[in-house]
């Protein structure tokens, strides 16, 4: 299987209190089947399973634009292979 990194991040910042789109982003990515997920004020990584990954970022960029980002970026990137019980 092959495994991922997701890194993101959603816009507009608000220094004083994550928006909604920010709340709603890292809530997907927290309770996807991923491991590894690290969120933080200006950026997130979550590393998992191909399809575990990519269906986490559609969903993402589905809630996260829906309650109000005006722009998401984000980087995915192949990081190696393993076996079933890999992770």
């Amino acid at each position: 299987m092959v495994r991922l990194r997701v890194e993101f991040t959603t816009e507009p910042f608000d220094l004083d209190e994550a928006p909604a789109h920010a709340v709603v982003a890292r809530e997907v990515i927290q309770s996807a089947d991923l491991d590894a997920v690290d969120v933080g004020p200006f950026g997130n990584t979550a590393e998992g399973g191909a399809d575990a990954v990519l269906t986490a970022v559609d969903e993402l960029l589905r809630k996260a634009l829906g309650a109000g980002a005006t722009r998401v970026s984000l980087q995915v990137n192949v990081i190696g292979e393993g076996g079933e019980d890999a992770k």
